[in-house]
């Protein structure tokens, strides 16, 4: 018997199941290929091994590897990091919409919707954008805000938390780029991750941000669609506008297009599928 109980009947049943279905490689947030942020989509016929997701996970080595399964008229959707297991994922679900739409899973005027942690996503097609249909998750002051500066670098002017992250604002869209973060203190602050932003001097966009997540096993995240269900709600109050453009600054960077509609946020982004294989 292997690490993955492969000797149980059950988990031969399981073997069977992954065995020979596809699995993609896609950039997120981008149009074009080698930016953005990847993922990896695996499209499965029922429930897997938590420990043989896991794995796979770690041995795809990039931010998140979603996997799905029909349910219904629904997708059930899971995420993991190559350390653990996520309750909301914006870039993989994209990467996986993107995935059921151009496979011809499901028709591409459909909507795709899937039933995950973080409760029922969904997901349509808009000329070459994906608009993903997300809840708002809006931070508040939070107590830590020194320790939160110190762990980034940065001078931060405000910093909040919601049920996931901290955010820091700092006062330039350059101090935002320069950033250089103690990411053993990052991971030891009590967070999936850490973002930092500011507004955009760059003029098509009306803010900035970068995500760090050691903590989850990701130093820096090239495009976060989960943090910007933060940013988004954040920038609206501030800027006085629900329709935002957000530049994520990573060495890869990205585009997400937000619409903040009272406890939900819209985020509009598009893909561009590396390659695809096999699962053995």
């Amino acid at each position: 018997m292997d690490r993955f109980g492969y000797g149980s009947d059950e988990s031969q049943r399981e073997r069977l199941q992954v065995t020979g279905r596809p699995i993609f490689h896609v950039n997120a947030f981008t149009a074009r290929p080698f930016a953005g942020n990847p993922a990896v989509v695996c499209l499965l016929t029922g429930p897997a091994d938590e420990a043989w997701m896991q794995s796979l996970a770690a041995e795809m080595r990039v931010s998140e590897t979603a996997y799905l399964y029909p349910s219904g008229d629904t997708y059930q959707l899971r995420w993991f990091t190559p350390t653990v297991e996520v309750d909301l994922c914006g870039h993989a679900t994209l990467a996986a919409a993107h995935v059921l739409w151009e496979s011809g899973e499901l028709d591409p005027s459909a909507p795709a919707r899937f039933m995950t942690r973080s409760g029922l996503l969904s997901a349509t097609r808009d000329g070459q954008w994906i608009v993903m249909d997300f809840p708002a998750e809006r931070e508040s002051p939070a107590n830590a805000s020194d320790a939160v500066a110190e762990a980034l670098g940065v001078d931060a002017v405000y910093v909040g938390k919601n049920r996931f992250d901290f955010l820091a604002e700092v006062r330039s869209e350059g101090e935002v780029r320069s950033a250089r973060p103690d990411l053993a203190r990052v991971a030891d602050l009590p967070c999936r991750g850490v973002i930092v932003t500011s507004r955009a001097s760059t003029p098509e966009f009306d803010f900035v941000s970068r995500f760090f997540a050691p903590r989850s096993g990701i130093d820096e995240d090239p495009v976060t669609g989960s943090a910007h269900c933060c940013l988004g709600p954040y920038w609206s109050e501030r800027m006085g506008k629900a329709s935002l453009v957000g530049y994520q600054a990573s060495s890869r960077g990205g585009v997400v297009r937000v619409t903040v509609n009272d406890d939900r946020v819209l985020l509009a982004g598009q893909a561009v599928t590396i390659f695809r294989g096999e699962l053995t």
